[in-house]
């Protein structure tokens, strides 16, 4: 992922604070807000953490990033845009990870009843345990 390119292409202007944020989201696929202002600020040596909230916020507008919010979790933050995934969130640690869409193209899942909603997609979260925690469970 070109940072700059993606920015550009958004019609938003380069600056150092949407470079560090989109750079921190693309290394740290589903961290939350705090995770991004700490890479942020350890790239920049400092950005405020509304700054932060601003360019995650208008780069979700913008369709560079998408903001997902797992129940009882803070808003997390990917770059995999456009295509319909869905997520896997362990209750023990937290942990969010990326699977393929449920079956078929998006939006992959159709109610029985669409109420006559024009429907272009489909937000799917598993719940479970990670391997990890689930080993340790499994361990005592």
């Amino acid at each position: 992922m070109d940072a700059r390119q993606l920015l550009r292409r958004a019609g938003m202007r380069v600056t150092a604070p949407r470079l560090a944020v989109l750079n921190a989201v693309a290394a740290r696929p589903h961290a939350d807000a705090d995770t991004i202002a700490g890479a942020a600020r350890a790239a920049l040596g400092a950005v405020s953490t509304q700054a932060v909230y601003d360019v995650l916020n208008a780069c979700v507008r913008a369709g560079i990033l998408r903001r997902i919010e797992p129940a009882g979790s803070p808003a997390r933050y990917e770059t995999r845009i456009g295509d319909n995934h869905h997520h896997l969130v362990c209750r023990s640690c937290g942990a969010v990870v990326d699977t393929e869409c449920a079956v078929g193209v998006a939006p992959c899942l159709q109610p029985a009843d669409d109420h006559g909603f024009a429907i272009d997609e489909a937000e799917v979260v598993f719940w479970g345990l990670c391997p990890d925690c689930r080993n340790q469970e499994d361990a005592k």
